[in-house]
């Protein structure tokens, strides 16, 4: 902007000094055909000024290739730069950074499935001399030339990979980029400053059953540690289960009868093993007064809790005891029979 508005400061001063001299001369006619040379070459030189470029301001990011007669004659910038028109043209390079975002590419892998590969390129001109005339002489637009030069190289990879492997070496698949890249860059003149696959994308019926998968192999690995927990639990419990003593049993077994006793059940099922329990354990221990006497007096006050509920629930051991073994005579009886009567048939 501020280099147009130069040359139309200049272009405008030109034409008032045409002007002022065409007065002068229309005033002095008689000196006219002697100021007609005068007249002409000012006349071209506003022609040449309106018609070329003679003049170029080039910011610090900017340079100018400057070509006489077809070929380069020199780099030009930052600042201001002149120019021989119309025997000289230039081309401007910019070297700052650019952002190249490569079109997301439809690809298929090895084990053919269709995916979406997306990447970002970033590249500029390096600033000597030499450089800046190769991104002029040596490649028609580097942009395009390294968009396209991208592509192939997405493609060409993304064909000898399966899609587990595409999506597993990204940060590789973006290290071949740079690599690759890095053999065009010199002769350029520009330089890569990162080239990275930003997504690799597969279909969305493969991404639902990757999903799946997932889920069912958190399902499992949960299953696993519960199963593992339960374990630690049923073995923890058959630990301490198995340093119980006789009395410890005993004494929850009671305790359990209690907890029974005060609910509103009519009936109460009990094991084998209660029975066999209660039959050694009223024939253990004395319920009389003698044995009363004989408690010791330093007892702990665990052992003197279980010798309360004994005494508490006595009848009913007792009870348990002579019924277990009330029908264990009864069904030896019944077998004794029938063995009888097999033999006398």
């Amino acid at each position: 902007m501020a280099e147009s508005d130069f040359k139309e400061k200049v272009f405008i001063g030109v034409v008032l000094l045409v002007a002022l001299a065409v007065i002068v001369v229309l005033k002095f006619s008689s000196e006219f055909a002697s100021a007609l040379p005068l007249l002409v070459v000012l006349a071209a030189i506003l022609f040449l000024v309106r018609r070329y470029n003679y003049l170029l301001m080039l910011s610090e990011y900017e340079r100018a290739v400057i070509f006489r007669f077809g070929k380069v004659n020199r780099v030009a910038g930052p600042g201001w730069a002149f120019l021989v028109s119309p025997f000289e043209n230039y081309k401007l390079v910019d070297l700052r950074t650019k952002t190249l975002d490569v079109p997301p590419q439809e690809v298929i892998t090895k084990d053919n499935i269709e995916v979406r590969v997306d990447a970002v390129i970033y590249l500029k001109v390096n600033k000597d001399r030499q450089s800046v005339i190769n991104s002029v002489t040596e490649v028609d637009d580097y942009l395009k030339g390294t968009e396209l030069f991208v592509i192939g190289l997405i493609r060409n990879q993304a064909g000898t990979k399966t899609l587990d492997e595409l999506i597993t070496n990204v940060e590789s698949l973006s290290d071949y980029l740079k690599v690759q890249l890095a053999e065009i860059s010199t002769k350029w003149g520009i330089s890569i400053e990162n080239a990275t696959i930003t997504e690799v994308t597969p279909p969305k019926s493969v991404q639902e059953a990757r999903h799946e998968q997932e889920v069912a192999a958190q399902r499992k690995l949960a299953r696993m540690e519960s199963a593992e927990a339960h374990k630690a639990e049923i073995d923890a419990v058959r630990e301490a289960a198995g340093q119980l003593s006789d009395k410890a049993l005993a004494y929850y077994y009671v305790k359990a009868l209690e907890k029974l006793g005060e609910g509103q059940s009519s009936k109460i099922f009990f094991p084998m093993e209660l029975t066999e329990l209660a039959k050694a354990v009223t024939s253990r221990v004395s319920f009389g007064p003698q044995h009363n006497a004989s408690v010791d007096q330093g007892a702990s006050s665990g052992q003197q809790g279980l010798e309360a509920l004994f005494r508490k629930y006595a009848p009913l051991l007792k009870k348990i005891a002579s019924q277990g073994t009330a029908k264990r005579k009864a069904g030896k009886r019944e077998n004794a029979k029938g063995k009888a009567k097999k033999k006398r048939k």
